[in-house]
């Protein structure tokens, strides 16, 4: 029996996100998780502009557990 992407419950589903330049993985990696961007707070802005860390959105993505 074939089966389809759709099938696979990890398959991923479109077009993935673009990485920030702090994010040490994209969006959605096992083994990973969203955290606060230590550069702006979470606010997404530094000074007027948006946030060369995180690129605006306030969170990174980083991997978590550490083996």
């Amino acid at each position: 029996m074939a089966t389809s992407s759709s099938d696979k419950p990890n398959a991923p589903t479109g077009t993935p996100k673009p990485m920030a330049p702090g994010d040490q993985a994209p969006e959605g990696t096992p083994g990973t998780g969203e955290d606060v961007c230590p550069r702006c707070g979470g606010s997404g802005r530094i000074g007027g502009s948006a946030c060369p860390e995180c690129g605006g959105r306030g969170k990174i993505v980083k991997g978590i557990g550490g083996a």
